[in-house]
């Protein structure tokens, strides 16, 4: 399952499929928004995601997002570092396209800081950059191997099943990720097309779709790898590390639930919090 789903010639075919889907998509976008304003499709179809051809880039960032969750479980079972950095560069990713949504909402006015829109495009530039950062700091830490969470002594007789659990793990969400993406997209447009006919789908959770569901799932994917990582090691500092992960991902998760500035914080203080964590840990990697 592994090799067929998450192998390296399924990942380049993936990415090539991915890339004319977005483009696709992000034509099929402008195409629509030029018949609503030409009076061939009623105003009230589309909401605002028709209302400013800069809306349109929405559409493809949310394929080239998908595909950024297929990387995240391609990494899986290389590195546990690379795996959650690729949670950080999701979310700053929803952050980046949620900008562009922003964007064809704004109203240039003396009154920035009282408007709804403007306020929370003040904070996503804000936080956009913020993360960019803390990102960067991240991946710096994780250049150090940090062996999954596994110690030393135990890579002879180990590590092996514990990489073959992660692939396993990793190949059974791919088709949860189908799946759930088809069903949010399918969702998505009836309620494009149709308003209301998306089940609790709006314009202003819309950043939700998808990405609220796929990241409880990681949530229950990361408590099985450190329950199975228990195994392997014991050490303090790894287990803390792989615990402080899994809180951060909670804080991503719980970001969904919120909007404005909270939901800003939110995120910030995951990816921080991520970041303290790893450091905290190669110090103590340091100090053997």
């Amino acid at each position: 399952m592994y090799n067929k789903l998450l192998s390296e010639e399924t990942r380049k075919r993936s990415e090539r499929i991915i890339l004319v889907i977005a483009i696709v998509s992000f034509l099929v976008h402008l195409l629509l928004i030029f018949l609503r304003d030409l009076g061939l499709i009623p105003k009230e179809v589309g909401g605002d995601l028709l209302s400013n051809p800069i809306a349109a880039i929405y559409t493809p960032f949310s394929f080239i997002l998908v595909y950024e969750v297929y990387l995240l479980l391609y990494y899986l079972p290389k590195s546990i570092t690379t795996y959650i950095g690729k949670q950080y560069e999701i979310i700053t990713l929803i952050i980046i396209r949620r900008l562009f949504k922003d964007l064809s909402n704004l109203t240039l006015s003396s009154d920035w800081f009282k408007i709804k829109y403007d306020l929370q495009f003040t904070y996503d530039l804000i936080a956009s950059v913020l993360l960019f950062f803390l990102i960067y700091k991240f991946h710096k830490q994780s250049v150090r191997p940090a062996l999954n969470g596994i110690s030393e002594s135990s890579l002879s007789d180990g590590v092996d099943r514990f990489i073959k659990i992660k692939k396993l793990l990793a190949g059974l969400m791919v088709p949860v990720l189908i799946l759930l993406a088809s069903y949010s997209f399918v969702n998505w447009v009836a309620n494009l097309l149709v308003p209301g006919a998306g089940a609790g789908v709006t314009f202003e959770n819309i950043n939700s779709i998808f990405f609220e569901q796929f990241f409880t799932i990681l949530i229950i994917a990361d408590v099985i790898l450190l329950l199975v990582s228990f195994f392997y090691t014991d050490e303090f500092h790894k287990v803390i590390r792989n615990s402080g992960f899994i809180i951060s991902t909670i804080l991503i998760r719980l970001s969904f639930s919120v909007s404005g500035l909270l939901n800003t914080v939110l995120i910030i203080t995951a990816i921080l919090f991520g970041l303290l964590i790893l450091i905290i840990h190669n110090k103590f990697e340091s100090a053997k």
